[in-house]
């Protein structure tokens, strides 16, 4: 049959359909569960119906915060006349690209490499083999936006099929076999040396944004891991211009729209250069990897206007993304209403209404909030111009007063907000995103003082620990009371690493001891003797095409760059030279792709700064309620002191870093070593302040 482009209504609210997503526990799987379109989950039923009627498979992936995957539902999988078009021709499966990344990897590569790009909601036909022969994103229900319109693409699609079969099937095996070389066959390893890490630096100073900071034109994204390099070539070379890039960027994107100056929290991107109006949508995994950079500029440059949006994207995160038992959630989507952004944009009415006219004329003069409004339909996204105390010092208020001001009616209208309709909130746990997020909150706890931060991240460590598994193994998420999927090798990497973080942050020995457990069962699991670095998933794995090695760095660290970085700070804190060779091995075997294309490989590189960089131990000992003590682990917590690890000699800690150690007779001590070679105890924080090459007085913060 053939079907004309749909011209008509869309299903009407009264028609009802069911399909066998009903059954899943994804979000975004249950979004779709509804559609007129007969969706499978990705499974054993949909792929043998495929090969056993020998029809392709259209497979759709996304995740329930993406918008444009919303879009694309509501113009065309709710759409009777497409899903009859889906239903007759093709197998339909959806996959929640949050459970399943390597499926997604897998199938991002068949777009990037047939149009130059990827993306949400991704759309891939495929052999009944699983082999891709096209591949989109985003398809309108018509030609329009320089895209032709979805009816279109699948019954041309069908016609090629069928009609050319032997050219459909040439162009999938030579599209498969290009996908397996890039995600598994790699050029020849090598070291990374201080001079791939310049070229990294060097290529960041070239993409650097003067004006408003960051790396890119538009879309901009926070480039957290870049960050981060910067800041451990700052402590290496000294302050230069290498700071002020950091500076610049966190500045700008914590005053821009990109931040949510009413709740906290930040949204995945910005769409113009500025940083005003971004893509609404929060993602956890952003958030732990700004809270973690914003901490640690925080720490180097004692910036309290840093920590301060680090704490209140903390706070973000305990209120609105964590479940009872200590999970972390996933997702805030960017609609609400039907309308992207709604939830978080406000008239001068509306301030008005919640605060009164005096306190709404003050609000809305900081927070730029017009009736001309920036936003639609002439709403505004409240943001800083200037530095709030460069608009005080111009309006003559008392810096002190305006921030206390401005904090009792941000929760004014934080209180109000909340009264409006939510954004779908995605409450997976996801094992490797709580791991980025216990790691953020382990270093806030330490950086900002603040245990309750340390606190929750335990919460969420054992509740993973103790809920979040299969058998005797990690699973990849939890949700409803469910694990979910054999655990990635990502999620190890993240989850250990996080451990690491956490025994800093309260000295708990069982976070080490579990972290141990966790690294030896990485290795044994995902490890490639042949070539060195880890799998993406076990041997026993059901992906198809390409058993992957994820070697670069995205918006999230690889599994790679973060195994490495997990087991070379955990080699230190134990002592075993084997977790530390394993960290060794796994960058050499990425270190030659590192040197061609070092900005791919921001956390990588991360990782050969600690292990490049000679690390320092540092042991405190004695009574940790000492004054003495207390000072000490100061000094420690709001300096910037990267490529450390740091340990308490607690009784029974069973560490051959901490054996033998102790405070004799004092309230407290601080062996500062370097390979395991210490230099003479101090027993004061001014001692242990110039032990680290600080001159005069500790600072004050300490």
């Amino acid at each position: 049959m053939i079907y004309a482009l749909p011209g008509g209504p869309k299903i009407s609210l009264e028609t009802e359909f069911t399909n066998r997503l009903i059954n899943e526990t994804s979000p975004y799987l249950l979004q779709h569960a509804h559609n007129p379109v007969d969706w499978y989950p990705w499974g054993p039923e949909a792929l043998n119906r495929a090969r056993a009627e020998e029809k392709p498979i259209f497979l759709s992936i996304g995740y329930s915060a993406c918008h444009w995957c919303h879009v694309m539902e509501r113009e065309s999988f709710e759409n009777e006349e497409t899903a009859r078009i889906l239903n007759d021709y093709f197998v339909c499966i959806k996959v929640d690209r949050e459970e399943r990344p390597d499926l997604d990897e897998i199938y991002q590569q068949a777009a990037q490499i047939l149009s130059g790009s990827g993306g949400w909601p991704l759309s891939v036909f495929l052999r009944p083999d699983l082999k891709p022969f096209y591949a989109g994103t985003y398809f309108p229900p018509q030609d329009a936006y320089n895209r032709p319109g979805f009816p279109r693409v699948l019954l041309a699609l069908v016609k090629a099929y069928h009609e050319r079969q032997d050219e459909v099937d040439k162009s999938s095996t030579e599209l498969a076999e290009a996908i397996d070389k890039n995600l598994s066959h790699f050029a020849a390893p090598g070291s990374v040396t201080w001079r791939v890490i310049e070229g990294a630096t060097s290529e960041l100073e070239r993409q650097f944004d003067p004006i408003y900071g960051g790396f890119s034109d538009v879309p901009k994204f926070p480039a957290s891991m870049a960050l981060q390099l910067l800041l451990r070539e700052v402590s290496r070379r000294g302050p230069d211009k290498l700071l002020g890039m950091v500076e610049k960027t966190l500045d700008q994107m914590s005053r821009g729209g990109i931040f949510d100056h009413i709740g906290g929290g930040f949204a995945r991107y910005s769409t113009d250069r500025q940083w005003l109006v971004p893509h609404f949508e929060k993602m956890l995994y952003d958030n732990a990897l700004l809270i973690t950079v914003l901490c640690e500029a925080f720490q180097a440059t004692g910036r309290v206007d840093f920590g301060n949006t680090a704490r209140r994207t903390a706070d973000w995160v305990l209120r609105e993304m964590t479940g009872s038992q200590g999970g972390f959630y996933s997702a805030l989507d960017a609609d609400s209403e039907g309308k992207e952004g709604w939830f978080y944009v406000w008239t001068p009415a509306q301030i008005t209404e919640v605060l009164g006219e005096a306190d709404a004329r003050l609000f809305c003069r900081v927070y730029n909030v017009t009736e001309s409004g920036n936003f639609e339909r002439h709403t505004s996204i409240p943001y800083l111009a200037q530095p709030l105390s460069e608009w005080a010092k111009l309006n003559e208020f008392d810096l002190q007063d305006l921030q206390q001001r401005l904090s009792a009616r941000r929760e004014k209208l934080l209180e109000a907000r909340q009264k409006r309709v939510k954004p779908n909130l995605d409450d997976k746990v996801i094992v490797g995103w709580n791991g980025l997020m216990i790691s953020a909150l382990a270093l806030a706890a330490r950086s900002l003082s603040d245990d309750v931060y340390a606190q929750a991240a335990a919460k969420s460590a054992e509740f993973i620990l103790s809920n979040i598994r299969l058998e005797d193994d990690l699973a990849h998420m939890w949700r409803d009371g469910q694990s979910r999927g054999a655990a990635f090798q990502e999620d190890y990497a993240c989850l250990t690493n996080g451990l690491v973080d956490l025994y800093q942050a309260d000295y708990n020995v069982r976070w080490l001891q579990q972290a141990e457990k966790l690294a030896d069962r990485m290795i044994e699991l995902f490890w490639d003797d042949k070539s060195g670095g880890f799998f993406s998933t076990t041997e026993n794995h059901e992906t198809p095409i390409s058993r992957s090695k994820s070697p670069t760095d995205g918006v999230t660290p690889s599994g790679n760059s973060e195994a490495a970085l997990a087991l070379a700070r955990l080699g230190r804190l134990t002592g075993r030279q084997d977790l530390a060779d394993c960290a060794q091995k796994t960058i050499e075997s990425i270190g030659g792709m590192a040197a061609q294309a070092p900005r791919a490989f921001d956390n990588l590189l991360v990782a050969a700064h600690f292990m490049l960089s000679r690390p320092r131990e540092i042991v405190l000992a004695g009574d940790r309620s000492s004054q003495d003590f207390v000072a000490m682990e100061r000094i420690l917590r709001t300096n910037f002191l990267p490529n450390t690890v740091f340990a308490f000699a607690s009784e029974g800690a069973d560490l051959p870093l901490t054996e033998g150690k102790s405070a004799a007779g004092h309230d407290a001590a601080a062996f500062v070593c370097s390979n395991y070679t210490c230099d003479l105890p101090v027993y004061t924080a001014r001692e242990l302040w110039e032990t680290l090459g600080g001159s005069g007085e500790p600072p004050a913060s300490a």
